[in-house]
């Protein structure tokens, strides 16, 4: 690949004008000039300048020069523009919002990768030689890139080296070379430089078919989502950089690609680690035996000395605590709460219990007071944040903590309590997850002098729980870790010695004093030393960021306490303070130096201050855990001793745990400072992080244990956990425990340097592990912040996490966006991001997001709340305002594709009997259809039209058909004789209007009603051919109008029957604007008709003439019309009436369409046939009264009725939440015993099954839903009737599904799929299960075509222009063996046959037909067939919002298109979630993700989606769609 993109770089040189760019300008002193470079294009106030560090935006310019010439080759992805407003400024946070990830990182990451990139850049020679190894091109070039293309920059003229340099480019022969992938460039000379649209530049020369593409079927599709689709399968084409080692086996488990190990892998070679130990503690004389008496000891005899100083949020001191006050206000508070909350026979609180404090850190004063006192009364104190609201960022898991610690009481203050939100009635609100609290106010005013007698218990410090600190793990969960009174004295003691802390000296802290360094240094050792402690909050650095440095300089502080942060910020705003002075600083302890990203922050200020009087030898950064407390501190150095060296070390020996000096690539080192040396009196190892404590090599990183009795003892109520952290035994490389001392994990991830100093490279907590390989987020902010964020990132506020995706770790980003950023320089910035992370750390992104400022949770100092953020990504509540998914890159872990076997007959298949290399041949039958005896009947049932006539005569008042309107009022009632009568009129009629000849087609246009059964029968009279057509919508003219002209002309109608509304609409001028009105056949109106008979009934001479013609549209969106002869209407409706029982005294209710398939045959043929009474219910009714359906069943008794899925889900949602309102007017089902689906698919169990459950309670008996099935070949095949056993349900294994093998496994099995059988097969039908590609029959655990033979399959197709061809397999099909003699007709849906336990109607066992879904439907992906109904379900279980969704390909990509019901701004959440869900059970990666508005998927009248038709709205752009995604 690096080959491949040196030699591409070379050839575009001369196409690509900033390619050639210029390195000599900037070559003599890099830094300046850079940095002068980015001012002068910066726009954006100067806070933003904290983000930047030269060296490492250098470090990532360069990575990106390499990638510069793809600049614009991903797709941008498609928004609607009303979409996702950006949050309106005054709603974001003041100018100076801390930022970034838990600890305020980002301010602190700016920074470096190390000097070496700026030496490099002095010699003209390296870059000669550095441009001709690669085309990394220089620092200029890079940062001219970063600010879009420069706008006529004058090109300054060129200096020697870069002569030189050209030369050296144009003399370099390229042999053999990778002919260049130029479809990303532009062909014109530099001269004439256009800046074609990105849709276009990604088209190159050699498509010069005016950027046409053509789809799969091809159709010409000229569009901007198909430029698109073809940028992305240009980026896509790529290769990619891990070859992969390719197996896969058929059939057996699935196996995951497991990467190969890398034989360059670097591998520690170091011998094993000695444990490191700390200076001894000394022993001073006068230490105090306990916390408490130290302050006692203050308290008395320095009563007057201040122990804290509190500013106001101006930065003012408000007031200051002396350690008398100090004394006798902790002394107060304990007795109150030991003697005054409760009574005395039973007090609330027991030494031992556990107290929350609630305080702001605003308020220092009340904390101290509040922990002291809850030390002399021997509570044990848990500090914990102000809860703001019910829903805080992680106040359940704060919960959790109060819970595991048992906490029933809080302390806080009056100010701090009316702050906190209140119920109505005033009481505080019950937090989520908290459990019930006590709140007491410890104001002095509320506290209660103690008795003369009264003195506090201070014993000597012991190991019980003096008190507990929090602490958030990556999952989220907060625990508390308990420090014991012995381990509270010695820490002090140990920091004491390890910085020398004086009596009397005066500190300055700014960090939290409620836990970490802010309470271990500036609340308790502090007391310990009687030092002065002047605490700056985060209210104050916010207003004021100067405001520490000014306190250090007026108060001549010797220490102070800051984060990376402080020191940033006070860099910023240091320009308007002249006189500030350091000089009497001796120890500035950077609190987080063990974030890597330190070095630079801690670089800055020195330069900034060393002019103020402040000594490089007194930053001292220090290295802490919750669980170790301190684990190392450098000490301040000698005045012009040497500083302590630095390691650079190479990130992707890091990534493997291993400790390699950077040496090769520039831009991918880590700069890491010492943390100094580990604490007095404590022994250090490293272990490896996961798996058994064994102990690391020299030069490996591992986990930093301690032991030492200054750390924390447990986590608090969690026996489990602490275990396996606080007390841990190394074990040597044979597994043998080094000793018997236990050691605490600090959770800190380093290595022991020359001189045993300690270095830490990140936190196990920041820790992604990506196929093997680690990765810290820190790091990877770092780069990203790195990639000009200026225009695109709100205050740098990043999140990184890891989301686990398809057996891998997968990386996530989220940032904030700037509220002004445009989409372009987010995208940009989106795909600049990319290729950083990948050329720095070797990694592969899987998704970026960028959501809207300040939306992301913020801990309580305002950083952001990564388990929140991650929280939300997973469940779909991030609502980003851009996304870039890149699956397709950084999945590399999918089994290979299968690779299909060749098709021929084998010499394993021969027939032996009826198994098929093993096994039984799929094949199933339905009972004799018998012979009619009685020659009456024979007549009667050998056309519909003299059944119609016999019945007219034998029993002309008997009622065929009833019509419901919406009100449930029969409208209208048909007898035979009536019905026969309209029939002859509407024959006269067209035998004198019509001029028809015999055979002739005549379309019947009419609302479901009798008058289309009459039609009908008319036409059969008058020996012409009717073809049902659903009459278009008069709302919706244009979109159903021209399938009517469609059929009319295909079916070269010569007549249309219709009513007088309908025929109005018809030459109206409105549907002129859809068809040509004036070319329609004649139209006859039946409403008015003359009172005549026809001079005689035409009676077919054979029964093998057609009947009529039944066109439908498929889903794919081919539209067919099917031949129905007389005989095989006749043997259909004695098949349905055998298996229905149906006779002249059933009733049936019908809610069905009445124009194609089973609808149209239950509908207008089967009463004529049977005699039975149909009540006919118009679906569209429905929508207007909802209960119809269901209400009709109850109130006439009706034992059978058939509908389809559409009026199933009507049901189903409207009226699922009203069972108990129409129990209670009485409806009644139970006399329903059977309710047939009518359908053309696979049946929908979920549905089928929540009906069955919903109106369970109305008496509809379980067993009395089944579904039907036809296809267009026979219209039907199955029928649940009333014989034969009650549909079965199997689960079959996905997995197997996709290899065309039906594997059975239990119900709950991990990717298994509930299919429940189609319905008993007809009597006269046999099915039979053939591979559709050797067209040999099946065994029956295979998945195959389901090939029919029946006596009423149709007998052709009715097709125009003689295509018989085309079709003629589909009807009279013989199988390649076995049974040739047997004509087959082929449905074209794919399905299996299981025998089941149950015995059918003549005693055998059950053979139960499964249908899965149509073949031509299903998507040929990886080798593997796919059915888009199973992803669909996946899809549409992603995400609540999700109302429908469907799925195609195109040009091997899966589309995916979701209807969101929820807001516009969820519409982004659904990307992420949906690439996830089919990766994760699927084993597909998604190309194009659409979120579209509810009701965009077309949906046909059967309750199908009509995915083609989707399809090719989608290519040609019509879709209008909220957002399209493309994943890279």
């Amino acid at each position: 690949q690096k080959g491949y993109e040196k030699k591409r770089a070379k050839l575009l040189a001369c196409y690509i004008p900033h390619l050639s760019s210029n390195p000599s300008p900037e070559a003599p002193g890099p830094s300046t000039s850079a940095s002068r470079h980015h001012r002068t294009h910066r726009s954006g106030g100067a806070r933003d300048e904290r983000y930047r560090s030269d060296i490492h935006t250098e470090a990532v310019q360069a990575a990106l020069a390499k990638h510069k010439e793809e600049k614009m080759a991903l797709p941008m992805p498609t928004k609607r523009r009303s979409a996702f407003v950006q949050s309106p400024i005054d709603t974001c946070t003041p100018p100076d919002t801390s930022s970034a990830s838990e600890d305020e990182g980002s301010l602190r990451r700016k920074a470096a990768l190390s000097a070496v990139l700026a030496q490099s850049l002095q010699s003209p020679d390296y870059w000669i030689n550095r441009s001709v190894q690669s085309s990394s091109t220089s620092s200029s070039a890079s940062s001219t890139l970063s600010h879009g293309e420069p706008k006529t920059q004058p090109q300054p003229q060129l200096q020697p080296a870069a002569s030189v340099l050209a030369d050296v480019l144009a003399h370099t022969r390229i042999e053999n070379s990778v002919p260049p992938d130029v479809t990303s460039t532009t062909h014109q000379d530099r001269g004439s430089r256009v800046d074609l649209p990105p849709a276009v530049r990604g088209m190159s020369r050699g498509q010069s078919r005016s950027s046409m593409l053509d789809t799969a079927d091809g159709v010409p599709v000229n569009s901007r989502v198909s430029t698109k689709i073809q940028q992305l399968l240009n980026t896509l084409k790529r290769p990619k950089r891990p070859p992969l080692t390719e197996f896969f086996l058929d059939d057996a488990e699935e196996i995951v690609e497991v990467p190969q190990p890398d034989p360059n892998t670097p591998k520690p070679e170091g011998r094993q680690i000695i444990p490191v130990k700390g200076e001894p503690l000394g022993v001073v004389s006068n230490w105090p035996p306990a916390l408490q008496a130290a302050l006692a000891r203050w308290g008395a005899t320095q009563a007057k000395s201040p122990a804290l100083t509190a500013l106001d949020i101006t930065g003012k001191p408000l007031y200051t605590l002396t350690y008398g006050k100090l004394w006798s206000r902790s002394l107060k508070l304990a007795y109150t709460l030991l003697n005054k909350l409760g009574t005395k026979t039973e007090p609330v609180l027991q030494p031992g219990d556990r107290v929350a404090l609630v305080y702001p850190n605003s308020d220092p004063g009340m904390f101290w007071v509040a922990f002291y006192g809850c030390l002399l009364a021997e509570v044990i104190p848990v500090p914990i944040e102000v809860p703001l609201s019910r829903q805080d960022a992680g106040s359940q898991q704060i919960g959790f903590l109060l819970g595991s610690c048992g906490v029933s009481l809080a302390l806080t203050s009056e100010v701090c309590l009316k702050g906190l939100p209140k119920t109505p009635n005033g009481e505080i609100i019950q937090f989520k997850g908290w459990p019930r609290m006590k709140w007491v106010v410890t104001d002095t005013k509320y506290l209660t002098k103690p008795s003369k007698d009264w003195q506090p218990h201070i014993p000597t410090a012991n190991t019980d729980t003096a008190y507990i600190e929090y602490k958030a793990s990556k999952e989220g969960t907060v625990m508390g870790v308990a420090v014991s009174k012995i381990s509270m004295l010695t820490h002090c003691q140990a920091l004491t010695q390890a910085c020398n802390y004086c009596e009397g000296e005066t500190l300055v802290n700014v960090l939290d004093c409620k836990k970490d360094m802010g309470l271990w240094h500036g609340v308790l050792t502090s007391v310990m030393n009687r030092i002065h402690t002047i605490t700056v909050p985060y209210a104050v650095m916010k207003a004021c960021p100067m405001s520490w440095v000014q306190r250090v300089h007026i108060h001549k502080a010797r220490v102070a306490l800051v984060k990376c942060r402080d020191l940033h910020w006070a860099m910023m705003a240091h320009k308007d303070q002249r006189d500030t002075n350091l000089s009497s600083i001796r120890m500035l302890i950077v609190a987080d130096g063990a974030n890597p990203w330190s070095v630079s922050s801690c670089d800055a200020f020195l330069n900034v201050f060393q002019s103020h009087g402040l000594k490089p030898e007194v930053i001292c950064p220090c290295a802490t855990s919750p669980e170790a407390l301190t684990v190392a501190i450098r000490r301040p150095g000698a005045r012009g001793a040497p500083l302590p060296a630095r390691a650079i070390l190479s990130m992707g020996g890091l990534s493997h745990s291993v400790i390699r000096v950077n040496t090769e690539d520039k831009n991918s080192a880590l700069t890491v400072q010492d943390v100094g040396h580990i604490m007095p009196g404590a022994l250090m190892c490293i272990v490896k992080p996961d798996g058994p404590p064994q102990l690391c090599k020299t030069d490996e990183i591992g986990e930093i244990v301690i032991n030492s009795r200054a750390g924390g003892t447990m986590y608090y109520g969690l026996p489990g956990v602490t275990k396996n952290t606080f007390e841990v035994i190394p074990v040597n490389q044979a597994g043998a425990p080094i000793g018997e001392i236990p050691f605490t994990r600090t959770g800190l991830l380093g290595f022991v340097g020359p001189g045993s100093l300690v270095f830490v490279v990140g936190k196990i907590e920041g820790l992604l592990m990506v196929s093997g390989r680690r990765h810290n987020a820190d790091d990877l902010v770092a780069t990203a912040l790195a990639v000009e964020p200026v225009k695109t990132v709100y205050r740098g506020r990043i999140a990184v996490f890891s989301v686990t995706v398809f057996y891998d770790e997968r990386i996530v980003i989220v940032a904030e966006q700037r509220p002004d950023a445009s989409e372009e320089d987010s995208f940009q910035w989106m795909s600049r991001v990319l290729q950083a992370i990948d050329s720095i750390h070797q990694v592969g992104l899987y998704c970026l997001a960028l959501v809207p400022a300040n939306t992301l949770p913020k801990t309580p100092l305002g950083g952001i709340h990564i388990c929140e953020t991650k929280q939300n990504f997973l469940e779909g509540n991030l609502h980003p305002c851009n996304i870039l998914m890149c699956p397709h890159t950084c999945v590399t872990n999918l089994p290979k594709p299968r690779q299909k076997q060749p098709v021929d007959v084998g010499p394993a298949s021969m027939l032996v009997g009826n198994l098929v290399a093993g096994k039984r041949i799929a094949q199933a039958t339905g009972r004799e259809l018998g012979v009619v005896e009685d020659q009456d009947l024979i007549r009667k049932h050998q056309f519909l039209s003299e059944a119609l006539q016999w019945r007219a005569q034998t029993d002309p008042d008997h009622v065929l058909y009833v019509l419901l309107n919406a009100k449930g009022v029969a409208v209208c009632t048909a007898t035979c004789a009536q019905l026969h009568k309209r029939a002859e009129k509407i024959t006269a009629t067209l035998m004198e209007r019509g001029g028809l000849n015999t055979g002739d087609n005549v379309v019947l246009l009419y609302p479901p009603g009798i008058d289309l059964i009459a039609a009908f029968y008319g036409c059969l009279y008058a020996g012409v051919i009717p073809v049902t057509v659903r009459p278009p919508h008069p709302q919706n003219l244009a979109a159903t109008l021209p399938t009517v002209r469609m059929i009319i002309d295909v079916s070269k109608a010569a007549c249309i029957l219709t009513t007088q509304p309908l025929m109005r609409i018809l030459r109206s001028r409105e549907a002129a604007a859809s068809v040509n009105v004036k070319t329609w056949p004649t139209i006859i109106d039946t409403d008015d008709l003359p009172r005549k008979r026809p001079p005689h009934i035409y009676k077919p001479p054979t029964a093998e003439m057609l009947a009529y013609l039944d066109f439908s549209v498929s889903t794919t969106g081919m539209l067919t019309g099917v031949k129905m002869s007389h005989a095989a209407v006749s043997t259909l409706c004695r098949s349905i009436k055998l298996q229905c029982e149906l006779y002249s005294s059933r009733q049936i209710a019908i809610c069905l369409d009445p124009y194609c398939g089973l609808g149209f045959v239950l509908w207008c043929l089967s009463s004529i046939y049977s005699g039975h009474q149909s009540i006919l219910i118009p679906p569209l009714e429905l929508e207007s009264s909802l209960p119809l359906w269901l209400s009709t069943l109850s109130q006439y008794k009706i034992r059978d009725t058939f509908c389809s899925y559409s009026v199933m889900e009507l049901c189903t949602k409207g009226l699922g939440t009203q069972t108990e309102i129409l129990k209670a007017r009485g409806l009644n089902l139970s006399c329903v015993r059977s309710c047939v689906v009518i359908a053309e698919e696979r049946p929908r169990l979920a549905l089928t099954q929540s009906f069955s459950k919903l109106f369970k309670d109305l008496g509809l008996s379980p067993r009395a839903v089944s579904t039907a099935f036809g296809s267009r070949v026979s219209l039907a095949i199955c029928l649940q009737g009333t014989a034969g056993p009650d549909p079965s349900t199997v689960y079959v294994d996905m997995k197997s599904l996709r290899h065309d093998r039906v594997r059975l496994v239990e119900r709950g099995a991990p990717q298994s799929l509930p299919l429940m059988e189609s319905g008993t097969i007809l009597p006269g039908v046999r099915v039979i299960i053939v591979n559709p590609e050797t067209r040999g029959p099946l065994g029956d655990s295979h998945l195959g075509e389901i090939w029919v033979n029946s006596p009423h399959t149709a007998s052709g197709y009715y097709t125009i222009y003689g295509e018989e061809g085309l079709q003629a397999d589909h009807f009279n099909t013989r199988l390649s063996f076995g049974e040739p003699h047997t004509l087959w007709a082929r449905t074209g849906y794919l399905g299996f046959i299981k025998r089941t336990e149950l015995l059918d109607a003549s005693g055998d066992r059950h053979d139960a037909l499964f249908v899965v879904g149509s073949l031509d439907e299903t998507l040929e992906l990886r080798g593997l067939r796919y059915h888009p109904i199973d992803i669909e379900t996946s899809v549409s279980r992603a995400h609540r919002s999700i109302a429908e969704s469907a799925v195609f390909t195109w040009t091997n990509l899966l589309v995916v298109v979701a209807e969101l019901s929820g807001s516009e701004q969820e519409a982004l959440d659904l990307v992420p979630l949906v690439t996830n869900v089919v990766l994760e059970e699927h084993h597909l990666i998604v190309g194009v993700v659409v979120i579209v508005d509810p009701g965009v998927i077309p949906i046909n009248s059967r309750g199908e989606k009509q995915r083609m038709h989707l399809r090719d709205s989608f290519l040609a752009d019509q879709l209008d769609p909220i957002y399209v995604a493309y994943n890279m």
